[in-house]
């Protein structure tokens, strides 16, 4: 039931209101002052509250401004004013203040009616929007965990771990990373970021990863070979261009036995290579090439690069997020992070 407060010192008022609300089906409160009513508030959170600008002690205009400071009542609360004032200076004070809308003195029946059935209606469709926010809150971190369950496991052997980080922004994102073994001493790994935020981006991730996944359906594609699996992504994903997207891709080929990495990049940021070498302790892995989804594919070369692999070696991949550091706003890491 819709639960409307009213605040009056003239009695009056109050038992106007009460009787002519009443028939229509909303529960009354009634309260004679503005401390009386502010506690009310706080305590039914009502739908509507109908407040007297001139009262002693608190006025309606400050019952307004603490009732709207109030996070419980802020959103939840309509707040209509009962004012003899007409002037627009009043009517902006009245809305700095918080007020949804005005009522004027001497009261009409029929038109507090109706804009008691406007404001209930806005609340409607305020609660309507909240419950539909939930929602998709919901189905987003729904969609954020499966995203995260399809990723794979860390790897843990004598000559090669991997591990992976997954961290979501407040947005769901067209992250994605995977790793294959191409034989016993061969293994294939890569990092891919599609364009834009949420179920956009999120799904041809997805798309890109079980593509990649089926690889066995793709015999005359040579996954050792990172060059000629970005062109063969940029045949297969000619659906991006629909949705005007692309996405960047880091892509290497590890031998764990030469220790010999080739690696291929679309546009991605570098790979970060970290050894125990004085000279060169931190080298950066990058090639040329455009986004995948970009271009088109006979318009866009990629190039290959090998690198040796020296022992007890880092290798970081991560998607453009890395840049920004959400603890300070506005301000860029530097490779010193790794």
């Amino acid at each position: 039931m819709i639960q409307i407060l009213v605040i009056d010192d003239d009695l009056a008022i109050r038992l106007l209101l009460q009787r002519t609300l009443s028939r229509q089906g909303y529960i009354v409160h009634l309260a004679e002052n503005g401390d009386t009513g502010l506690s009310m508030a706080i305590a039914l959170q009502p739908d509507l509250v109908i407040c007297d600008w001139m009262m002693p002690g608190l006025s309606g205009i400050e019952v307004c401004t603490k009732i709207k400071s109030l996070p419980a009542l802020q959103a939840s609360t309509f707040f209509i004013l009962l004012t003899a004032l007409d002037s627009s200076e009043d009517k902006i004070t009245g809305l700095d203040a918080g007020a949804d809308d005005f009522l004027c003195k001497p009261i009409e029946i029929h038109e507090l009616l109706a804009r008691v059935r406007a404001v209930l209606r806005i609340q409607q469709l305020a609660r309507d929007l909240q419950a539909q926010k939930h929602r998709l809150e919901t189905e987003f971190n729904e969609a954020a965990q499966y995203v995260q369950s399809i990723l794979p496991p860390p790897l843990n052997r004598a000559r090669l771990k991997i591990d992976s980080r997954f961290i979501p922004s407040l947005e769901l994102g067209g992250d994605g990373f995977d790793y294959f073994w191409l034989d016993h001493t061969h293994i294939a790994f890569y990092l891919l970021d599609v364009s834009g935020h949420g179920l956009k981006a999120a799904l041809p991730s997805i798309a890109v990863l079980n593509l990649l996944r089926s690889r066995h359906g793709h015999q005359g594609l040579d996954y050792g070979n990172p060059t000629d699996v970005l062109k063969y992504l940029g045949e297969s994903c000619k659906f991006l261009e629909k949705q005007e997207q692309y996405f960047t891709m880091w892509y290497g080929v590890y031998d764990t036995e030469d220790r010999i990495l080739s690696y291929a990049s679309a546009g991605h940021p570098p790979a970060v290579l970290l050894t125990d070498a004085k000279d060169t302790p931190l080298q950066l892995l990058r090639t040329k090439g455009m986004p995948v989804g970009m271009l088109e594919p006979e318009d866009v070369i990629y190039e290959e690069k090998n690198q040796y692999i020296p022992f007890d070696s880092v290798l970081y991949l991560f998607s453009d997020g890395v840049y920004e550091n959400s603890r300070s706003k506005n301000h860029r890491e530097s490779w010193d992070i790794f």
